[in-house]
C-alpha cells in the first residue's frame, strides 16, 4: 500500500511539473512573440517617419545591421531594397501575408521560417504613400528551441522537484498510513480512536465484523466441545454395554436390557447426528437457495398435531390445535420442522397431566401467527436469552432422559430468520411456555 501511494505521489508531481513546464513555455513564447511584433511595428512607424523610403535614391545609403532586416517591397511586389540579402536572388513578395494584409489594412504581420534566410523570422509591414511595402523582420527563436533552450534547466529542476516529492510522499504516506496501522494493529481496543473521521463508519463495520468472527469462532469452538461430549456419552455407553455381552459377563435378563440401552442410545445418536447435519445445512443455505411458496399455515399445523399424538400420550400430554387458515409466504419443509420441534419440545419438557395448545391465527396487521403454549417445567429468566444456542439445556438430566439433543430451538431460530419471522417468548418457571412465531404479512 505505501509503495503505491508513494508511485501515484511521484507520477501526480511530475505530471504536475510536465503540465507546468510545458504552459510556462508557451506562455513565455506567447509574450516573447508579442513583444517582438510590437518592437518591430515601432521600428515600422520609426522609419516610415523618416521619409527616407519614399526617395528609392536614398535607401541605398543604408547600412546592414545585424539585429533587424528592412525590406522595400514595390507594388507589383518585387524586391527593391534588403538589407540583409541579394536582392537579385529574392522571388517576388507580393503572395507573402504580412504584404497582402499591408495592402488591404495598411499593415500586416506573420511570422514563418524565412525562404531567404533559412530562420525563423517575425515580420511586420506598412504600406507607405509612394504605394510601396516597407517591411521590417527580425530573427527570434520559436517555441521549440525556446524549450530547447530551457531543456537543461527544466531537467535539472525536475530532478530536484522529483527528490523532493519522494520524500515528501515517503514522509506522507508514512502519516497517512500509520494511524490506520495502529488501528489494525488494535482492533479489538474499542478505545483506540480513529484519527480520520472518514475512516469511523469503515473501521466501526470493520470492528463489528471482527466481533461477529470472533464470536462465531468462539461459538464453533464451544460447538465442535459440545458435540464431542455430546457423541462420547452414547458412545460410552454402547461400548461398556456390548463390552459386558462380549465377555459373557451379562444374564440373559441383562443381555435383554442392555440390548435395549444400546438401542435407545444409538437411536440418540442417530436423532444428534441428523439434527446437526440439518444445522451445518441452515449455517450454508443462502436466501436464494431456500424455495419459498404461498403456504396454509393451519393444515401444516394440523398435520403435525396429528402425528404427535401417540407421543403426547406416552408422555400423559395432550395437544389440541385451534385458529383459523392463515396463508404465509415459507418453505415447506421448514415449516414442517419448526412446527415438529415447537410442539415436541412442548411434549418432552411438560408435566403428567399437562397440555400443549396449538394455535394458528392473524395478527393485528395481517401477519400469520403460530403460537405453542405448554403447562411445562417453564424456562427462568435468567436462561431465555441462550435457550437457542446449541446444546444449550435448561435441565441436562431432564433433557437427556426424554432423548433432547440441544439442538431443537436452534434449528427453530434458524428457521425463523430465513424465513423473515420474528419470535416471541413468554416463560415462568413451573407454569409453562409460550412461543409465538409471526410471519410477515401477504400480500394481495
Amino acid at each position: 500500500m505505501k509503495k503505491k501511494i508513494n508511485i501515484h505521489f511521484i507520477i501526480i508531481a511530475v505530471l504536475a511539473i510536465v503540465m507546468s513546464t510545458v504552459l510556462s513555455t508557451i506562455v513565455s513564447y506567447t509574450v516573447l512573440k508579442k513583444e517582438v511584433i510590437d518592437d518591430l511595428q515601432a521600428y515600422a512607424y520609426a522609419l516610415k517617419g523618416t521619409g527616407v523610403f519614399e526617395d528609392v535614391e536614398q535607401i541605398h545609403y543604408i547600412s546592414q545591421t545585424d539585429k533587424l532586416r528592412i525590406t522595400l517591397i514595390a507594388e507589383n511586389g518585387a524586391v527593391i531594397f534588403d538589407t540583409n540579402a541579394d536582392i537579385t536572388s529574392m522571388d517576388n513578395h507580393e503572395g507573402r501575408a504580412e504584404i497582402e494584409q499591408s495592402r488591404k489594412k495598411g499593415t500586416g504581420q506573420s511570422v514563418r521560417l524565412s525562404n531567404t534566410l533559412g530562420k525563423n523570422t517575425f515580420y511586420y509591414a506598412i504600406l507607405l504613400d509612394n504605394g510601396y511595402v516597407l517591411r521590417v523582420a527580425k530573427e527570434a527563436s520559436n517555441i521549440i528551441s525556446v524549450f530547447f533552450s530551457s531543456l537543461p534547466f527544466i531537467v535539472g529542476i525536475v530532478v530536484i522537484l522529483v527528490l523532493v516529492c519522494v520524500l515528501l510522499a515517503h514522509f506522507l504516506t508514512k502519516s497517512i498510513v500509520a494511524p490506520i496501522e495502529k488501528m489494525a494493529q488494535n482492533i479489538d481496543d474499542k478505545e483506540v480512536e480513529c484519527v480520520y473521521k472518514e475512516l469511523r463508519p469503515f473501521v466501526s463495520m470493520i470492528q463489528k465484523q471482527h466481533d461477529n468472527i470472533v464470536k462465531v469462532a468462539d461459538m464453533r469452538q464451544e460447538f465442535t466441545a459440545n458435540i464431542s461430549h455430546e457423541l462420547k456419552t452414547p458412545l460410552t455407553s454402547i461400548s461398556g454395554y456390548a463390552e459386558l455381552i462380549e465377555n459373557g459377563m451379562a444374564t440373559d435378563e441383562d443381555v435383554i436390557r442392555f440390548a435395549g440401552e444400546i438401542h435407545q442410545n444409538a437411536n440418540r445418536l442417530l436423532i444428534l447426528i441428523n439434527d446437526i447435519i440439518r444445522l451445518s445445512e441452515l449455517d450454508v443455505s443462502t436466501e436464494e437457495a431456500v424455495q419459498f411458496e404461498l403456504l396454509d399455515l393451519y393444515p401444516l399445523a394440523q398435520n403435525c398435531v396429528d402425528m404427535l399424538q401417540v407421543n403426547a400420550e406416552n408422555h400423559q400430554v395432550r395437544i389440541t390445535l385451534q385458529g383459523e387458515s392463515c396463508q404465509i409466504s415459507a418453505n415447506r419443509e421448514m415449516m414442517n420442522e419448526l412446527l415438529f420441534n415447537l410442539c415436541d419440545n412442548a411434549i418432552r419438557y411438560n408435566n403428567q397431566g399437562g397440555s400443549v395448545s396449538v394455535r394458528v391465527f392473524h395478527g393485528p396487521l395481517g401477519e400469520g401467527c403460530l403460537e405453542v403454549v405448554d403447562t411445562g417445567i417453564g424456562i427462568p429468566k435468567e436462561h431465555q436469552e441462550r435457550i437457542f444456542e446449541r446444546f444449550y439445556r435448561v435441565d441436562k438430566s431432564r433433557s437427556k432422559s426424554t432423548g433432547g439433543t440441544g439442538l431443537g430451538l436452534a434449528i427453530v431460530k434458524h428457521i425463523i430468520v430465513q424465513n423473515h419471522a420474528r419470535l416471541e417468548l413468554e416463560s415462568e418457571q413451573g407454569k409453562g411456555t409460550r412461543i409465538c412465531v409471526i410471519f410477515p404479512a401477504v400480500e394481495e
